[in-house]
């Protein structure tokens, strides 16, 4: 039987978001992002379409290192204005039944203390479809804006994230027993002191004494996303990830970034298949091939090339305003507090402004899958057979549009060729996605702290 591919919509709480320049289209609607309505519309649509989850990026700061400015960031949207990611879940659990929520949440911005009571409100309001992305930020602007100087040193920053995951740990593992809630009326016992303790965490960043405030939750700890691709989050996503995003322009780089990432969960005393790996992809697709050609060349009219320099010059810390456009990009990588990632594919294949611009047709650097339902899924179908990944990120183009295409034009050959689940599996969201039951198992390091 051939392997079902696991699929999140991937979305933002603002207008723009990857494809950048779209929010003009006729057709689009993500202006919308302010209404509940709409995320509540989108919800219902993933889950007919029987989406795995709906993952939502999040960034703290804006994107000011193009032209030095935010004026283009403003003129286009370029993820501003962004609104807050995790208020948007509740509404969007109670309109379905079984998509799942992959949430992005900066450490840096959050005390872990305060963290873990709202992702465990999350889970026991979602019945355990609550996903925590780990990030720990990449923009000098949301340091400066939270009061730092700037960004602190990017390996220091999972050093932290390290010690934050297992301070959390200890929160929502730990500190309540599974049986301590009894709820015995008669007896006047809601939960039994002797089945509840603290937690005592003193490290290099965090000093915490003090209860876990939530009783235990379906999954206790949130399915655990993370999306590092440098060798200090590699490190980090082998010992903590349940899932993780790559950035591949084709099934081969796919491959070597997939067995680079299994290797590293193996070398860190896990089993290789304790990870999910997923990559970023744009699909546009229509019941023809004609009909999918036209409506890309439609697309491409509203799309703005220069926004997505603006938001890789915020990754990588180069302003490529003041580039030629054939001087290699990485030659001018100059902050090692940026993704690194980005900096070292930039400098693997030579890139230049101009092959960039060429990449950015459609406003943002995924790979793009331009087709009918048959080509899309031979192209997909590749990808997880040749790249050795689960599934992937969808990002969106015009709205609502994309999401329907894909649903309607797409799933039913994935579903026909056996590459798709035609009903959701019962349980919570990582019982989905793995099969083994709510909980952590060891020897993830959450697990082996019970």
């Amino acid at each position: 039987m051939p392997k079902q591919i696991l699929l999140n919509a991937f979305n933002m709480n603002c207008v723009g978001h990857i494809n950048h320049g779209l929010w003009a289209h006729p057709r689009d609607t993500s202006h919308r992002y302010k209404e509940l309505g709409y995320w509540t519309d989108l919800a219902r649509t993933l889950e007919r379409g029987l989406f795995d989850g709906l993952f939502i990026a999040d960034i703290l700061g804006v994107y000011d290192v193009y032209e030095n400015s935010v004026d283009l960031t403003l003129r286009e949207t370029i993820q501003l204005p962004v609104n807050d990611p995790l208020i948007l879940v509740s509404a969007m659990a109670a309109a379905t039944s079984n998509l799942g929520f992959g949430v992005t949440v900066n450490i840096a911005a959050e005390h872990p203390y305060l963290l873990a009571r709202r992702f465990s409100t999350l889970d026991h309001l979602t019945s355990g479809r609550i996903g925590w992305n780990i990030v720990t930020g990449y923009l000098d602007s949301a340091a400066r804006a939270l009061g730092q100087t700037g960004l602190s040193e990017h390996d220091s920053r999972y050093d932290q994230a390290d010690e934050c995951m297992e301070l959390l740990y200890k929160l929502w593992e730990t500190s309540w027993d599974d049986d301590a809630v009894v709820l015995d009326r008669t007896e006047r016992v809601y939960a039994r002191p002797e089945k509840v303790r603290p937690i005592n965490h003193h490290g290099r960043y965090y000093n915490v004494e003090g209860y876990h405030l939530s009783e235990p939750s379906r999954q206790r700890t949130p399915v655990l996303f993370q999306a590092g691709t440098s060798p200090r989050g590699k490190a980090f996503a082998a010992r903590h990830a349940e899932c993780t995003f790559i950035n591949a322009t084709d099934p081969a780089s796919a491959r070597a970034a997939s067995r680079a990432i299994r290797k590293a969960v193996a070398d860190a005393g896990r089993r290789p298949d304790d990870i999910k790996i997923l990559v970023g992809i744009t699909v546009v697709a229509d019941q023809t091939m004609a009909g999918a050609e036209a409506k890309y060349a439609d697309y491409r009219r509203y799309a703005s090339p220069e926004a997505g320099l603006a938001h890789f010059s915020a990754g990588t810390g180069i302003d490529l305003s003041r580039l030629d456009l054939d001087t290699p990009i990485a030659q001018s990588a100059d902050n090692g507090n940026a993704i690194q990632s980005n900096i070292q594919t930039a400098r693997d294949t030579g890139l230049t402004k101009r092959k960039l611009l060429e990449k950015l047709s459609l406003g943002g650097r995924y790979p793009a899958i331009i087709g009918n339902g048959e080509t899309i899924a031979d192209e997909l179908q590749t990808w997880i057979e040749e790249g050795e990944i689960d599934g992937f990120n969808l990002t969106r183009t015009v709205v609502p549009e994309s999401f329907d295409d894909f649903i309607d034009v797409v799933i039913p050959v994935l579903q026909e060729r056996g590459l798709y689940k035609t009903a959701y599996e019962k349980g919570s969201f990582r019982n989905r996605l793995f099969g083994h039951g709510d909980r952590l198992l060891a020897p993830h390091p959450a697990a082996t702290l019970r």
